[in-house]
């Protein structure tokens, strides 16, 4: 039986993109690629370009088309090294910009872009709202199925649902968090859906026109159980792996008799 059926390392890249820095950002996320050992390895939302961006115009300089030279190069490495890599970028398409982020696999033909369903607080004014819709990859090489969503996304438990309907293993969110209350729902997220979930957040803090924002870093996987089995602090760039066993997820009983999915009644939630 393969490997990859028992046993899987991820690990999170936790620090501070530069704001409209793209090749300072993107050397220091190649040269952590070139760097850890893990078979998946995550960086935050928008991690290329930094975040608050509050001009379209501007944006849009900093953004990529699918074809970009930077994510053909995040496809090299993924091929070249034998790795998943789960990045936020600025996406350009048909003149305008998504939040969205990539999922990068050792074989081409199953990269794939999410792009963010939920826009938080001045995301609006630049970003257009996700069309691609919550899926689930299914990488049989490593027998994972991984589903992907977005910072704001985990306000919605319809998120988290969605990928665990999907059949997802593990739940990835590439992260720029601003509030002190997303590392308490979390756990619950895991624990709801029996899914590993991996959050990539990022430190530091942004100005534009008089308002500031901060990241608040703590970076976290948590198990299928809610556990938190890696965490991260809230300043400090670093990189935090944890290992994961993607199968273990897939029997939604919590006892004999009750089963997570089954003993759901949509026909009473409205």
């Amino acid at each position: 039986m393969n490997f990859y059926e028992y046993l899987m390392q991820i690990s999170l890249v936790q620090f501070c993109p530069v704001l409209a820095d793209i090749d300072l950002n993107s050397n220091r996320i190649f040269e952590y690629i070139e760097n850890i050992q893990s078979d998946i390895i995550v960086f935050p939302e928008l991690a290329f370009s930094g975040y608050f961006f509050t001009d379209k115009d501007e944006l849009k300089q900093y953004s990529f088309t699918k074809d970009h030279p930077v994510l053909q190069k995040l496809q090299e490495y993924a091929s070249k090294l034998n790795k998943i890599i789960v990045s936020g970028f600025a996406e350009l398409d048909s003149n305008v910009v998504y939040n969205s982020a990539i999922a990068v696999f050792p074989d081409q033909s199953y990269t794939r872009i999410y792009r963010k369903t939920h826009l938080f607080y001045k995301e609006r004014d630049v970003f257009a709202e996700g069309n691609s819709g919550f899926f689930v990859i299914n990488y049989p090489d490593w027998d994972i199925k991984i589903g992907l969503m977005i910072c704001y996304d985990w306000r919605f438990p319809e998120s988290a649902r969605t990928l665990a309907l999907k059949g997802a293993d593990i739940i990835i969110c590439p992260s720029n968090l601003v509030t002190e209350i997303w590392h308490l729902v979390m756990p619950a997220r895991s624990i709801e859906n029996k899914v590993y979930l991996a959050v990539a957040n990022r430190i530091g803090t942004e100005k534009r026109n008089e308002e500031e924002l901060f990241f608040n870093g703590r970076s976290a996987v948590y198990s299928y159980n809610g556990k938190c089995i890696a965490e991260a602090d809230i300043y400090n760039e670093t990189v935090i792996s944890a290992e994961i066993i993607p199968h273990e997820t897939r029997n939604k009983h919590f006892n004999s008799i009750n089963h997570l999915f089954n003993d759901r009644r949509p026909d009473m939630y409205y």
